[in-house]
């Protein structure tokens, strides 16, 4: 093909600013066509992807076609009352309740198979709690913008953190409900569309805020489950983490300072993304879960 162009160029049919254009485009072409070709000699792996608070499966639908599309086998799951899962969000009193639908696909899995586990947000609990559980069946635990805690690091301790770094939270439009009376703390909230817009979705396209301001879900309050992590069991399992930049839930100092508290065997860094990375820099966030996958292998 480049010898076409350089031939053609010399009958005079194209200037050289053309023809440097031409062999570049044509040699990225040609290197694009033979990544794709080699796609088969590299490891395929089993990503099962885990939402954050209010969420579900269905914010995962860019990252898990760019991972399919590449030959990998893809899990995303909807939590207790979230996505399309049926249970009345009244119904989950505790983290272990919200996480059932994780731990039960962890059980269906065979003893020979490896996942790597990814969680998003809240759910940087589930993954740990499911770590602790579950660490022969899991090849690394990818922690997206995610509460990280560890055997030395609480959940408390991380929340006191944020409280301590991050400004108060501007609640905006976002609805709370006190059924048991204005005096006592709220039972259950739902992200409002302006708190969604200037919050978490700020670098999102229009499509995927207006999809979020659809699928998003009440939240039912309760008193989140202490998390006991284990040098023996969530300490075996290797840990990676994703730092969004311009994420305004968790900032990037709070992201960092649980990497310095806890370490993670890889940290990546995506820029220009908010807290829904995986809508805002999907390819970006498709690339560091391969990029981690074939460093940890």
């Amino acid at each position: 093909e480049i010898k076409k162009l350089i031939r053609y160029a010399q009958v005079g049919k194209w200037g050289r600013g053309t023809l440097l254009l031409q062999v570049v485009v044509n040699l990225l072409l040609l290197h694009l066509q033979v990544s794709m070709a080699n796609t088969s000699h590299v490891k395929q792996h089993h990503f099962v992807l885990v939402h954050g608070a209010a969420h579900g499966a269905w914010c995962w639908y860019k990252v898990e076609t760019l991972l399919k599309s590449a030959g990998n086998q893809v899990t995303s799951l909807d939590l207790t009352a979230c996505g399309i899962n049926p249970t009345p969000f009244e119904q989950v009193l505790s983290d272990s309740d919200l996480f059932e639908p994780l731990t039960k696909f962890m059980e269906s899995l065979s003893v020979e198979e490896k996942v790597i586990l990814v969680g998003h947000s809240y759910s940087g609990s589930a993954i740990a709690m499911t770590m602790e559980s579950f660490p022969k069946k899991i090849a690394v635990g990818i922690f997206v913008t995610a509460s990280m805690p560890g055997p030395a690091l609480s959940i408390a301790a991380i929340g006191e953190e944020a409280k301590r770094v991050q400004p108060p939270r501007d609640e905006m439009d976002n609805v709370y409900e006190y059924e048991n009376g204005p005096d006592k703390p709220p039972t259950s909230f739902r992200f409002g569309p302006k708190f969604l817009s200037a919050n978490m979705y700020q670098l999102c396209s229009p499509e995927d805020l207006t999809l979020a301001t659809k699928l998003v879900r009440p939240v039912h309050s309760y008193k989140a489950d202490e998390i006991l992590l284990s040098d023996v069991n969530y300490g075996s399992v290797r840990r990676a983490f994703v730092i969004s930049h311009e994420d305004k839930v968790w900032s990037s100092e709070i992201q960092k300072w649980m990497c310095e508290n806890n370490p993670p065997d890889i940290v990546k860094e995506i820029h220009g993304s908010d807290h829904m990375v995986m809508l805002s820099k999907p390819q970006e966030l498709y690339l560091s879960f391969i990029e981690i996958a074939e460093y940890l292998d």
